[in-house]
């Protein structure tokens, strides 16, 4: 354990689901993978743990674990997806702020409670010389194995005429195509809306001959106990009454993040889904969100949504690859139980997944 810097102090599990709420609303990379629902929903609230970082009384970073036990091994897991939040808003970065947090993390999860922690931090690849070394430091192993995720994040401080511009040629002449169109556009966060997306995901999942996610139906749940501010978006494009496409954004901090999408089998000559995407650029816009990021790319295994993405892309953003997961634990023991519990999470992902999907699976 390693004492926290002069006028750092850490506090943990001392707040309710609001008083959670209205911290996360103080950061600039506040997300939906750090909120209450998320994790009540993935496991359960008796599994949450929530640790803020205080510097001379002032919250400045904050971080929310999802605990994991691991059978018949007197251990678990911490682990914590694109957290901690260390990004207050309208205050400069200070590395130093993220680098205690993740020290108070370490003190609390592993020296305090004997837990593998595992943070998935928002960092990629072009801050490698500067927080590789700092992860280091404080007692955390990169995963070299682990897979690296892929995204696309556009950048939205530019102008809209000089986002429009830049798309890609073919990109932008589809959304012209679906201008011409004379569709009709709803969006809101209800419910109907949730219903009305899942009706075109099922047909979709059932015309490209692939698994559905069951995270979909999570994420509904999710939507259903998230405060209204931070409620996912949904967009619903018709034609002529009828569903053709829609999207599910997650838009807190200053990144908005696109969830799922889906184009019913009469909309697929609508193009709907370019004019979604620019519809939702214009909103972002105009709520002051600094980055869209396209949630994942891999040109090799599914190369249209790809090429559908880097389009929107164009010369607006950049292709980042996130740093990777790190853990920190105590011991030899620790490490063969955290290989264990990969294990068992990943067989009981693909079980989850087989399950879900039985009744679609193909002979």
């Amino acid at each position: 354990m390693r004492q926290l810097a002069e006028n750092f102090t850490a506090e943990v599990d001392t707040v309710d689901k609001d008083s959670w709420y209205a911290i996360i609303n103080n950061f600039d990379d506040a997300n939906i993978y750090q909120t209450w629902s998320y994790d009540a929903v993935r496991c359960v609230s008796d599994n949450i743990s929530h640790l803020t970082l205080k510097r001379n009384g002032t919250i400045v970073a904050a971080a929310q674990a999802r605990i994991v036990k691991i059978p018949l091994i007197n251990t678990g897991i911490a682990y914590i997806r694109w957290g901690p939040m260390w990004r207050l808003r309208e205050t400069p970065v200070n590395i130093e702020v993220f680098c205690q947090a993740i020290r108070a993390l370490r003190n609390e999860y592993v020296c305090r409670r004997g837990l593998i922690l595992r943070l998935f931090p928002i960092l990629f690849n072009d801050s490698f010389d500067t927080f590789i070394p700092l992860f280091e430091h404080e007692g955390f192993v990169r995963l070299a194995k682990a897979r690296r995720e892929r995204t696309l994040l556009i950048d939205l401080s530019t102008s809209l005429d000089d986002l429009h511009r830049d798309l890609k040629q073919s990109w932008r002449r589809q959304l012209n195509r679906a201008r011409r169109n004379d569709l009709e556009i709803i969006q809101g966060y209800d419910d109907d809306l949730f219903e009305m997306f899942m009706d075109m995901y099922r047909e979709m999942v059932d015309r490209k001959d692939y698994f559905r996610s069951p995270d979909l139906n999570e994420f509904r749940s999710m939507q259903k106990t998230l405060p209204k501010n931070l409620k996912m978006k949904i967009m619903i494009c018709k034609s002529n009454g009828n569903l053709c496409a829609g999207l599910i954004c997650s838009a807190i901090g200053k990144t908005a993040i696109y969830l799922f999408g889906a184009t019913s089998n009469i909309g697929l000559e609508s193009r709907g889904s370019y004019l979604l995407h620019w519809k939702l650029i214009e909103w972002l816009k105009s709520s002051g969100f600094f980055w869209y990021d396209l949630n994942g790319i891999n040109p090799e295994a599914n190369p249209g949504t790809y090429r559908f993405k880097a389009g929107l892309c164009g010369k607006n953003g950049k292709d980042v690859q996130f740093l990777g997961q790190f853990d920190a634990y105590k011991g030899l023991l620790s490490l063969f139980s955290v290989r264990c519990g990969d294990m068992l999470i990943s067989n009981y992902r693909k079980t989850k997944e087989i399950i879900y999907n039985w009744p679609y699976s193909k002979d």
